[in-house]
Order: C-alpha cells, then structure tokens, then sequence
C-alpha cells in the first residue's frame, strides 16, 4: 500500500514527465519550423543569386598559356579522375545543398538523375533535419533514381561533434551514403538567427570519426576558404579529402544577412562580413603547396569550364559547384542543369587541348601568368602552423 504521500509524488512525478514531453514535442516543432523556413529561404536566395560575394574568387586572375600546336585529339584527353576510392569520369562533383523539404527532395531527386548520367559525385545538403524529425530522411534518399552515384552525407562540424559514431553512421546508411562530408561553417552560423556559437570540440570530433566511421570523410568549408594551418590539422588527422570551398561563390553569410531581421545584431554581422574569407584560388594554391595526402578539391565560384581549368592548374584534383546547377535545373530542369554541366566538363577538356596537357592532372604543368592581387595573396601565405586544440 502507498501512503497518501507516496501517491502524491508519484502523481507529480508523472506529471513532470507529461509536461516535458509536451515541452520537448514543442521543442521539436519550433525547431523543424526554423529549420524548414531556413531551408526554403536558402533555396529562393541561392538560386536567385542574391547572396553572392561582391568580389571575385580570383580564378580570372589565373591566364592559362595559349598553346597553337598541341599535338593533341581533344577526344583522346582523358577526364577520368580517382576519386576516395572510385573512377569518376571528369574532375567534378556537386556539392551539398539542400534537403528537409518536400521541395528539397524534388531537387535532390533531380540533380543526384544528373549525376548519375554524367559519371560523377552527388552531394546531399545538410542531414541535421532527418535527425531533428526521422521522418524527413526520404527528401535525402535518391538511391532508387541514382542507384550508381557516388553520394556524400552532410552534417556540420557542431552537429557531428554532437552525435555519437553509431548515430552518423545509422544516418548515413539511411541514405546510401559513400562518404560524409563534414561542413565547416562559423562564419554563416555568426550571422545567423539562433546559429551556433560554440565551436569547441570540432578538430575531437573529426579525429573521433576519420578512426571510428569506416566510411571515407571530407572536410569542407562552406565559402570561407580553408587556411594553410586548417589543412595542416585535417592532413595530420589523415582525412582522404579536403574541399577549399573558398570565397568568390555564394557567401552563406551573405545568405543568412537576407534572412536576419534589419535591426538584428546578426544583420550587422551579415553586412560587416558580407565578403569575408580566403579567395578560391588562393584557397587552392595554397593547399596545393602544401602537398596534401589526399584530394584537394576546388569550390567557390566555379561557374564555366575555364573556371574548373583554372582550378585544377592551381593543384586542386577535382571542382565543386552547386548554385549555378541549382539555377539551370529551376530555369530549364534537368535536362538544363545535364547541359549546363556538360559545358563545364567541355570546357575542361577544351582548356587541356589548348594547353597541351593530355589530362586534367597535366594542367598543373600547364605554362600561366598570375594577376596581381593573386600574385600578392601566394606571396603572403601564411605559415601552415596551429596551435593544438583545447582539450
């Protein structure tokens, strides 16, 4: 028998408990709520261009060397690229983007089809929605259109810090995933409403997943660029690839500053560091002097074939690109987004012809003059040296 007493606390315990599986279900609806709107809102103002960095990704300034006698056939140039593993068939990926939405998933749907088609790496955008809400994961699965893809799972750094080996992996299986690529983003989280702050623990968690995952990760920032020092601590720890994504592209800062409210501290943040960050080419010539042991890819601002071109001569092995695909495939679908793409790819082999490389890796021999403003950033190169992570 329970005394009065007893019964009373058990009844106020089981109350405290109904409470907050209200206030946690609550919780769980505002945050899909801001996680959805945040979405939509990133998909209308990429797509439409409106958060682009007011300056260049330095690319242009890189002139590739006219070559009139290449003693070559542009259709025995090989674009066939390794890749974690894998043989891609040109030097290309797209990059993360979206997900979470029924829109999200009619886009990922459609791109990871073009991917598929042409031979090359499909990116997922950022899978912290499904872990939110399980219900989301199919606006992540493609398998049943793109059954052959090579497709990365995406979590940022703070969410991959958070979440137990077993937890990412189960994630990643959900989908089908070949690798995880984990996303590097302060400077967007600094101006946005209700971003992280707390960045400690990100090189642990990195080090706990590259021993305990089993599948291959890459490291990548989101428009920032990576530093001489951040791809000397990815390369100690041993991760396979490393994606510059540097500044020139889309500026996710510049994003989240549409999204902010006008008299928010994060819309001040938003405008004061609109074009903050490490231009892509000198992002990617700086890593490349470094000699990483895995893939260096290039992404930020890569819009045309010569862009790519560009890239690959400064040391990247391969290019990402996500906005100007996501564009073509709202403006024409995918057969649009499937032509855009194979201009890119075009326009690499045509860079190879004309610089007499017989292959996308040859164009690093490739003869070139640099601008100045690049020629100024190679020359300041800061030390690849860091300070080891707090414990």
């Amino acid at each position: 028998m329970f005394s009065a007493g007893s019964r009373l606390a058990v009844g106020e315990a089981k109350h405290r408990l109904v409470l907050w599986r209200v206030r946690k279900a609550r919780l769980i609806q505002s945050t899909m709520s801001d996680i959805n709107t945040r979405k939509a809102d990133h998909l209308a103002i990429t797509a439409s261009g409106a958060g682009a960095f007011r300056r260049g990704s330095l690319l242009d300034e890189v002139h590739l060397i006219h070559q009139a006698l290449p003693e070559l056939n542009a259709d025995d140039i090989d674009l066939r690229t390794p890749f974690l593993g894998r043989t891609i068939n040109a030097p290309l990926m797209l990059t993360g983007m979206t997900g979470g939405t029924e829109e999200a998933a009619a886009i990922n749907k459609q791109l990871a089809v073009v991917a598929q088609t042409l031979g090359i790496p499909f990116g997922l955008g950022s899978m912290r929605a499904m872990v939110v809400k399980p219900e989301l994961a199919w606006t992540y699965q493609v398998r049943d259109v793109a059954p052959d893809v090579f497709l990365l799972g995406n979590f940022g750094v703070v969410q991959a810090a958070q979440m137990s080996t077993a937890e990412l992996r189960s994630a990643l299986n959900i989908v089908g995933a070949n690798a995880l690529c984990i996303h590097l983003n302060p400077a967007q989280e600094m101006a946005q409403p209700g971003g992280d702050r707390d960045f400690r623990g990100g090189i642990a968690a990195i080090t706990r997943l590259q021993a305990e995952l089993g599948l291959p990760i890459i490291v990548k920032e989101t428009g920032c660029g990576l530093s001489p020092a951040t791809v000397a601590a990815l390369d100690a720890i041993g991760i396979p690839a490393i994606d510059v994504s540097g500044a020139g592209g889309t500026s996710w800062v510049a994003v989240e500053a549409q999204r902010s409210s006008p008299t928010s501290v994060e819309q001040a943040v938003g405008q004061d560091f609109w074009d903050w960050g490490i231009p892509t080419a000198a992002a990617v010539a700086w890593a490349s002097s470094q000699s990483p042991k895995g893939s260096l890819i290039a992404s930020g601002g890569i819009r045309t074939g010569l862009d790519a071109a560009r890239a690959l001569a400064l040391g990247a092995d391969l290019v990402g690109l996500a906005q100007p695909a996501l564009r073509a495939l709202k403006e024409g679908g995918p057969n649009a987004a499937t032509q855009y793409l194979n201009g890119i790819i075009a326009g690499i082999r045509s860079a190879c012809l004309l610089t007499g490389s017989e292959n996308p890796k040859q164009l690093r021999n490739a003869q070139r003059v640099l601008g100045p403003e690049l020629s100024h950033w190679l020359a300041h190169a800061p030390k690849a040296s860091m300070k080891p992570p707090r414990p």
